[in-house]
C-alpha cells in the first residue's frame, strides 16, 4: 500500500446512499487505523490515484485528505504525500536524538561548574575589560591554554600558531572564505559535517567528495579528485567522523599527508571528537605540520554551550589572514566565555569535565550496541551510524520515528553527492539522562523492527 504503487488493501466501494462521499473516506480511513490494517507510518496513496480507485473526482479526495489531517488521522509532508498520524500522550517530551551534543555527565553539576569559574575569572580580571573589545588570536594567557589543552594531540605548540575563535562553525567558515574563496572547490569526505557545507554554500564553494572505502578517503581518490577538479584545499575529519564514526588509521593518515604534500594541497583538520578517543592515531597535522589547519573545539568534548575553539594554523604560516577572515565574520569571541575556557584549563576543570563526558558518553554507548548491534560507533563518541537494508526507504523510518517523538537524522543531512545512503545518525548526548534516552532508543527500536517486518511481508 505504501508509496501508492498498488490498490488500497483498506478501501471498498463507497456507498451511494451514505451520506457525504469525502466523509466515507475519512471513514474508511479510520476504520482502517483502528483495525491495524493501516498503521502509523504508512502513505497513503497519491489523491488522484485514490480518486480513480474510488471513481471520484479529485475534489472529494482532497477534501477528504484535509478533513482527516484536521481530526488527527493523517499528517502531510510536503512533497512526500500524506501519512498516517501517530497518536501520542499529550504533554510527553520530544527525544531528540538529532543533536550531537556531548552528555551531561554524572556527578558534575555544570551550575557549580560555571559559578566557580566566574568567580574565578572575575577574582583575576578587570570586569571592564572583560566586556570590550578584543579584536585578533586572542591574548597570550588563552593561546597559552589551548596549547596546553591540545597538547595531548598535538605535542607542543607554539602559541604564537594559535588562533582563539567563537566555535569552530565560524572558524570553517572563516577558513573556506580565505583559503578557497568565492565559486571555488573544496574536497571533503563523501558524507561530511553538515556544518562543513553550510559554509560552503554561503562561500558559493563547491564540494567535492573524495572516493572513499570504509575505512576512510582513499589517498588514489584525493589525488585523482584534486587533479580533476583544479582543487587546492582539503578538509575531513579524521577521527570518530561524522557521521560515519570511522577513525582514520595511521597508515591512512600518512598516505592522505603524502599526496597533500605531493599535490601541494592545504588541509583542514576539523577534529571536534579526537580528545573522545585517546586511543586515535596522532592527527594529520603532526604529520604535515606545514599544510595543515587543525580545528578543535571545546563544544563537542565539554557542552555544547562553550563556543570556543582553537585553531593551529600551519607552521610557518602567519594567522594574519584567518584573524582577519574571522574578524569580518563574527568580529571576536566573546571575552567572558574565553576567559571560562581558560581557566576551566588552567584549573583542571576541563580535564575532569572532559573524564565525565567520556564515561557517560561509553555507558550511552553500550546501552545503543544492545539494541542497534550492526550500527558502526565508538565507545565513547557522542553518536552511531546505522546503515538500513537496500530495500528500506529511510524517509519512512525518519518519518515514523518523528511521529513517535523522536528525532534522527536522514543520511541526505551529510550527503556530499546527489545520492545519499540509506541510513540514519542517531546521537546520543542530546537527551538529558540515560532513563529517558534508553526509553528513546528501544522506541527507536521497536520502529526499524516494524518496519523491518512490513517490508518482509511485502505491506511497505
Amino acid at each position: 500500500m505504501a508509496g501508492g504503487d498498488r490498490t488500497a488493501p483498506w478501501t471498498r466501494p463507497l456507498d451511494p446512499a451514505g451520506g457525504l462521499r469525502y466523509l466515507q473516506i475519512v471513514d474508511l480511513v479510520a476504520e482502517a487505523v483502528a483495525s491495524g490494517r493501516l498503521r502509523p507510518g504508512d502513505r497513503l496513496p497519491p489523491q488522484r490515484k485514490l480518486a480513480d480507485q474510488l471513481g471520484v473526482d479529485l475534489t472529494t479526495v482532497t477534501r477528504a485528505y484535509a478533513e482527516a489531517r484536521r481530526r488527527n488521522l493523517i499528517d502531510a509532508v510536503t512533497g512526500r504525500g500524506s501519512f498516517i498520524a501517530v497518536r501520542r500522550e499529550p504533554g510527553g517530551p520530544l527525544l531528540d536524538l538529532s543533536m550531537n551534543i556531548p552528555p551531561a555527565p554524572k556527578g558534575i553539576r555544570l551550575a557549580d561548574l560555571m559559578q566557580r569559574g566566574i568567580s574565578s575569572v572575575l577574582a583575576r580580571a578587570d570586569s571592564n575589560l572583560l566586556m570590550s573589545y578584543h579584536v585578533g588570536a586572542g591574548s597570550l594567557a588563552d593561546r597559552m591554554a589551548a596549547a596546553a589543552w591540545l597538547e595531548p594531540l598535538l605535542g607542543p605548540v607554539d602559541p604564537q600558531r594559535l588562533v582563539v575563535a567563537p566555535g569552530a562553525q565560524s572558524a570553517l567558515s572563516a577558513l573556506i572564505g580565505s583559503l578557497v574563496g568565492r565559486e571555488g572547490v573544496i574536497l571533503t569526505e563523501p558524507l561530511a559535517y553538515p556544518g562543513l557545507l553550510a559554509a560552503a554554500r554561503h562561500w558559493q564553494v563547491r564540494p567535492v567528495a573524495v572516493p572513499a572505502d570504509a575505512d576512510g578517503p582513499l589517498p588514489d581518490g584525493l589525488e585523482q579528485a584534486a587533479r580533476s577538479h583544479g582543487a587546492r584545499v582539503f578538509c575531513l575529519t579524521p577521527t570518530i567522523q561524522n557521521p560515519t564514526a570511522v577513525i582514520l588509521s595511521p597508515a591512512r593518515r600518512a598516505a592522505l599527508a603524502r599526496v597533500a604534500s605531493a599535490l601541494d594541497l592545504t588541509i583542514i583538520e576539523d577534529d571536534p571528537y579526537a580528545l573522545l578517543a585517546p586511543e586515535a592515531p596522532p592527527p594529520i597535522a603532526t604529520l604535515a605540520p606545514e599544510r595543515t589547519y587543525y580545528v578543535s573545539t571545546l563544544s563537542k568534548v565539554l557542552t555544547p554551550g562553550l563556543r570556543t575553539a582553537f585553531v593551529v594554523v600551519p607552521d610557518g604560516t602567519a594567522p594574519d589572514a584567518l584573524v582577519g577572515a574571522l574578524r569580518a565574520h563574527v568580529l571576536m569571541p566573546a571575552p567572558l566565555m574565553t576567559a571560562l575556557a581558560t581557566d576551566w584549563i588552567r584549573s583542571g576543570e576541563a580535564a575532569q569535565l572532559l573524564k565525565g563526558v567520556r564515561e557517560e558518553a561509553a555507558a550511552r554507548q553500550e546501552m545503543a550496541r544492545h539494541l542497534f548491534p550492526s550500527a558502526r560507533s565508538h565507545r565513547n563518541g557522542l553518536h552511531l551510524w546505522q546503515p538500513l537494508p537496500a530495500h528500506w526507504d529511510r524517509y519512512r523510518l525518519v518519518e515514523a520515528a518523528r511521529r513517535e517523538g523522536l528525532g534522527v537524522t536522514a543520511s541526505d543531512a551529510f550527503s556530499v553527492e546527489a545520492r545519499a545512503p540509506d541510513a540514519v545518525r542517531v546521537s546520543i548526548g542530546g537527551v538529558p539522562d540515560r532513563a529517558r534516552l534508553k526509553a528513546a532508543l528501544e522506541k527507536l527500536a521497536a520502529i526499524m523492527s516494524t518496519l523491518h517486518e512490513r517490508y518482509q511481508d511485502g505491506v511497505v
